[in-house]
């Protein structure tokens, strides 16, 4: 009974449907890993080598590489190993680390946006104030706010899901997830299910909320404002506006399609729609900033060799 209700190994089943596309996947995956981890290393090495982007908008990008790199190294790693292998078996251990690491860099990204979007807004709004609101206290504060919160209600989760006594071990997944564990349950969810949903409501909706008004007041003061003034506010909020709207849509299709019978779904598109969220905000953030914000954009071409070559032949 021990063995049957606490497995020690899952099954990530959704790997059978990749058959033969798999070496082609690898090779695609793993460029795609060593394009994420070599992006967001040279957003953070261009901002912690400059002192002109010492500034809490420059510390908060930095805080989103490093949430990229680290949900990166909780789903490449095994993802390219399970890419190559027969057997897709995963410890209970692993798999639940796996669960902990993924979902932590999902919250961390949205909290870390949301303290994006309120350092946007004194800027905007109370530039007066800006430098007396942002201190380094206070961004060390909405900092630790933006990563401990999400840690304590993740494990929180992990604990109401640990302690499930399981009636099967085969995931429908390439990756470890949490609700596709719960569904395993031989026994009642609703307590699961009201934590669930009191942290997406925390997590999701509340900041999802907060940035929408956040850009709105932008928005209001922006209209009464000089075309060159909005012409900077919109430089320097945009690149935050698309962020956001990428990982919502991203988190969104994956949240949809795990509540659906993926067993009953196109296994192509379940994959993609599972990936989007892990592999797409990652790879696109430190491209958006990089290209978007000048300051950023124009220490980054200093350290490009031909750049350098063509200041030496002037």
């Amino acid at each position: 009974m021990e063995n049957s209700s606490h497995p020690s190994y899952f099954n990530l089943t959704m790997f059978v449907n990749i058959g033969s596309y798999r070496y082609p996947a690898f090779v695609f995956c793993l460029l795609l890993f060593a394009m994420i981890v070599s992006a967001n290393l040279v957003i953070i090495l261009v901002i912690s080598q400059q002192r002109t982007l010492h500034e809490p908008m420059y510390f908060f990008i930095v805080c989103l590489s490093i949430n990229s790199l680290y949900g990166s190294a909780g789903f490449f790693p095994r993802f390219l190993m399970d890419l190559l292998s027969d057997a897709h078996l995963i410890s209970r251990p692993a798999c639940y680390t796996q669960i902990y690491v993924i979902y932590t860099y999902a919250l961390y990204e949205l909290t870390i946006l949301s303290v994006m979007a309120y350092d946007r807004y004194i800027a905007v709004c109370h530039p007066l104030h800006y430098h007396s609101k942002m201190t380094s206290k206070t961004v060390f504060k909405l900092a630790a706010f933006a990563w401990i919160c999400p840690s304590f209600l993740m494990t929180t989760i992990m604990y109401l899901s640990i302690r499930l006594p399981l009636c099967s071990n085969k995931i429908p997944k390439v990756f470890c997830a949490n609700w596709s564990v719960v569904k395993l349950s031989c026994v009642s969810t609703v307590i699961n299910n009201i934590v669930g949903l009191l942290v997406a409501t925390t997590t999701v909706f509340l900041p999802l909320a907060y940035v929408l008004y956040t850009y709105l007041r932008i928005l209001l003061v922006c209209r009464r404002c000089s075309a060159e003034f909005k012409a900077k506010v919109f430089q320097t909020c945009l690149p935050h506006t698309i962020s956001f709207m990428i990982y919502s849509i991203t988190g969104f299709c994956d949240i949809a399609i795990s509540r659906y019978n993926l067993e009953d779904l196109n296994p192509f598109v379940v994959v993609i729609l599972s990936l989007e969220f892990v592999v797409i905000p990652p790879v696109l953030n430190p491209f958006v900033y990089g290209l978007k914000l000048p300051e950023i954009r124009r220490h980054i071409l200093k350290m490009l060799p031909w750049k350098t070559k063509s200041h030496l032949c002037f």
